[in-house]
Order: C-alpha cells, then structure tokens, then sequence
C-alpha cells in the first residue's frame, strides 16, 4: 500500500474507481484542478510516493527530482511512446521510479466521430454535400495512415460500410491485407484516396507540403491523432484551393488555435474518445497497473 497517492489533476476516474483507489494508500489526495506550473506540480506531489497524471500537464525530471519520495507514477492516458510521453520516463527509469500508462480505452469513440462526420459530408446534412449529389461509403476510396489500433478499427468500420480501404504504416500488415486492406506507399495513397485519415502516435508528423501537393484537390482530411499529423502552412495552403476539407474532434489536433471555425474546417471542440464507456475503461486500466505494481513490490 501507498503511503500517499496524489492525483495531481482531473484524471476522470469513475466514482466506483475513485473509491477503489482508497485500498491502495493511506490517503489519496485528488486535484479537481489542473496545475498551472511546474511548481504548482511539485507543491502538490509533496512527499507523495505515487502520483496519478492525465495529458494535461507534464512531470518533468526536474519535478521528479524534487519530490524524493515519489516511487510510482501512473499515467491515466495514453503511453505510446518514451518520447511522445508527458512524464520524463528516462529520468524516472533512472531513479527507481516506475511510470505505467494505458492504452486503447477511447477508440470506439472516435470510430464513431468518423462514421458520423463521414456521412453529414456525403450526404450534405447540415453543411455543404461533398459531391453534386448525395454518395454512399460504398466503394468510397479511404486511406489510413498509422495502423494502429484505432486507425485498424476506423478501416474495419469503413470496410464493413463497403468502402474501399487502404492504409500506410510503419510496418506492413499482412493479416489485415488478407481481410482486403491495400497497402500503399504514402505517396501513392494521398494521391488515390479521397478521404484520408491520420490515425498516428502523438508528435507524429507525416504531411507536410509535398505530401499535401501529393494529395492534390476535392479530398477530405480527418486527423484521429492528439495532436497534429501535419504541418500548419501547408495545411493552410491546401486549404485555400477551396474544394478540401479538414476535420477533427479538437482544436489541438489542428497545430493552430487560430484555425479553429475557419472555412473548410470542421472541428467539434470535444474529444471524441471521452465517453462513459470510454473512462470506465480508462478506470479499470489505471487501477490494474496500481495493482499490479503493488503486487510486484
């Protein structure tokens, strides 16, 4: 059992989650607030020895180093990588301290985001129809790129709609190919499908001038990722030709604040991935590394 655990921010744990946590520490302290510095941060570790964390702030080595007593940090959102993590890992590693993140509690929906975005732009429902008449997902020509699992479950969901998909990675999928997913190279899919989702790890940028000349005009971009997967000037410089479009579910998924309500984007302002189900997963996640750690020490 913790001594102290401390959630330095709203990490949206469900009530039954938030009781649970009492079995875990001696006292639990949670922030309804998110921090407004580094300093703030550290003040409210204290001499905690666990720390809950969501994506809105950031636990930097030089915070760790200042509260000496913290052994484990739990990251109630998404890990995908050391480096796009908003804990320095590197330096917990360092020092003993342990740093364990969930994945994959939102996906479902932000498949559902896509499908209904998708189809108020094929079939004109309140905002302007994409082609000169009303179009089906049937045979519609989709790319994802980043084959991850939310970018595997947005083509699952568009090929069961009877949409023609086809996708980039990192790495070939030859099980999702054997399903009827086309793999092409990135240029080769900006150019041939009409309505492209970036579903890429956070700090992930693919597009940037050339790929948008490579994209060409009269196509839809939907980015799924946390934060941009292009470059801003030339998103904007697509932009102007006047027949694409971009959308998204937050306004950090465009890379410009700025952009938010002007012509040619849609962005919703919430997030996709955040509904019941998805912070009864997030729960279960968060609660299972507490425990696993504590079985561990």
């Amino acid at each position: 059992m913790f001594k102290q655990l401390v959630a330095i921010e709203p990490v949206h744990l469900t009530d039954a989650g938030i009781k649970e946590l009492q079995n875990y520490a001696e006292e639990v302290i949670l922030f309804e607030d998110i921090p407004a510095n580094d300093e703030e941060i550290v003040d409210r570790i204290g001499d905690a020895d666990a720390v809950l964390v969501c994506y809105t702030s950031r636990i930097t080595g030089e915070t760790l180093a200042k509260c000496p007593n913290v052994k484990y940090v739990g990251m109630c959102c998404s890990l995908y990588s050391e480096a796009s993590a908003n804990v320095d890992i590197a330096y917990a590693r360092e020092h003993g301290i342990d740093v364990r993140g969930i994945r994959d509690y939102g996906d479902r929906g932000v498949v559902e985001f896509v499908l209904c975005e998708l189809v108020r732009f094929l079939h004109g429902y309140d905002r302007p129809m994409w082609k000169d008449q009303p179009q089906e997902i049937t045979r519609l020509k989709t790319g994802i790129i980043g084959l991850g699992v939310s970018g595997t479950m947005v083509g699952e969901a568009l090929q069961f709609m009877g949409a023609e998909v086809s996708y980039y990675s990192r790495t070939r999928k030859p099980e999702k190919e054997e399903a009827g997913f086309v793999y092409r190279e990135l240029h080769d899919l900006l150019a041939h499908c009409d309505v492209i989702f970036t579903c890429l790890n956070k700090n992930v940028i693919l597009l940037g001038e050339k790929e948008f000349e490579q994209m060409g005009n009269g196509k839809i971009l939907f980015n799924t990722s946390i934060g941009p997967s292009h470059e801003v000037e030339p998103l904007k410089k697509w932009l102007a030709a006047g027949d694409n479009w971009f959308v998204c579910d937050t306004d950090g998924a465009i890379g410009d604040t700025s952009l938010v309500g002007a012509e040619h984007i849609v962005c919703e302002q919430a997030s996709a991935g955040c509904t019941e189900q998805a912070y009864e997963l997030l729960t279960e996640k968060v609660l299972a590394n507490i425990r696993a750690f504590l079985q561990q020490e």
